[in-house]
């Protein structure tokens, strides 16, 4: 299967005002894509859009909730009105919520999974009904914990889990009718952007990601080499890979690390802001656009990750072996990091 390189590409994404989807829209501007940019907050998108035609990026902008199917299939519609075409499809869009599964309540846990599950569903078939007829790239935002699951953000485990079951069925299905297209998962491990400022929060104390914490841009090049090439999925930060295959090989081995790191790690010390706002039902309506948030030591780069993008199967087995054996080394009494790029016990 080929795809076209990004100069010559019609890129959806969604999630597109901020984080990994802001990173990705820029990044992609600079290689000459047109794009077609969706989010639910339409200021920000204007001022996105704005600021890539000041580089001479063709860009259309469509205010879109990717939970509702009708908005999805609009999206789909104007960008080939307006291109003729869409290329590649990335559902990046999604959200968080902090807190134990007890107290989530009812309409936030499905707000979440109308965000994060619905809207990937939504995007995936809009896609794959156009890109159908000449080909192209669907690109799936999932993460780490498409593989295991944490505690405090049980939802979000779920939902990312859901995710790739879908992603995982949608791809057999359409290489089993011989579809030209690919269909790419993309799991990162903790990135500094906005995820916790957007997130949902139940707990007393303001929420963080847990160390350690990767750019942005690491995502963004791994969407973007996906849009070209095609992959099954990606692991972006080696600490992604390690947990994915840890938690398959040694399974109560990472539930009990969960259990005795997870808590301290996804809780600040600051308590949580009294009338704090957040992004689960309605939009950030900040008039900044921000890739990052600024968590502080944040990992430039990725040797696995970018060895996933270079080298073939066998060199890949053995990447993920010499995971397993870290993760072995994590069970003995005193170790915290193993690799160059600050794996800690769960990332």
């Amino acid at each position: 299967m080929r795809l076209k390189k990004l100069s010559d590409q019609v890129i959806v994404i969604t999630g597109a005002t901020s984080g990994i989807g802001l990173t990705t829209a820029r990044m992609a501007a600079a290689q000459g894509a047109k794009l077609v940019l969706a989010a639910r907050a339409e200021d920000a998108l204007q001022r996105l859009e704005s600021e890539l035609q000041t580089f001479g990026t063709e860009a259309l902008v469509v205010p879109t909730d990717v939970g509702s199917k009708e908005e999805v299939a609009a999206l789909a519609k104007a960008a080939v009105a307006r291109f003729g075409r869409i290329d590649t499809w990335i559902n990046n869009a999604g959200i968080s919520i902090f807190g134990r599964l007890e107290e989530v309540s009812e309409e936030d846990s499905h707000r979440l999974f109308q965000t994060n599950f619905w809207g990937v569903v939504n995007g995936s078939l809009e896609a794959v009904k156009h890109m159908k007829k000449r080909g192209g790239a669907l690109i799936n935002l999932g993460s780490e914990l498409s593989d295991v699951s944490v505690p405090l953000q049980g939802m979000y485990s779920a939902s990312k889990h859901a995710v790739k079951g879908f992603t995982d069925s949608l791809r057999m299905e359409l290489e089993k009718e011989g579809a030209q297209v690919s269909v790419t998962l993309i799991k990162p491990a903790a990135i500094d952007t906005m995820f916790a400022v957007h997130a949902k929060n139940y707990m007393d104390v303001e929420p963080k990601l847990p160390p350690p914490i990767y750019a942005p841009e690491l995502v963004a090049e791994a969407i973007l080499h996906a849009a070209q090439y095609p992959k099954r999925d990606v692991h972006v930060g080696g600490a992604s890979k390690l947990n994915s295959v840890g938690g398959f090989h040694l399974p109560r081995l990472f539930d009990k690390m969960g259990e005795t790191t997870m808590w301290n790690q996804q809780r600040t010390e600051k308590p949580s802001r009294w009338g704090r706002k957040d992004a689960l039902h309605s939009p950030d309506n900040s008039k900044e656009l921000r890739q990052r948030e600024g968590m502080g030591n944040v990992s430039e780069t990725s040797p696995y990750t970018q060895a996933t993008l270079r080298y073939k199967p066998l060199k890949l087995a053995l990447l993920g072996g010499g995971a397993l054996v870290a993760a072995w080394m994590l069970s003995r009494p005193g170790t915290t990091t193993v690799t160059n790029e600050g794996v800690g016990p769960l990332g």
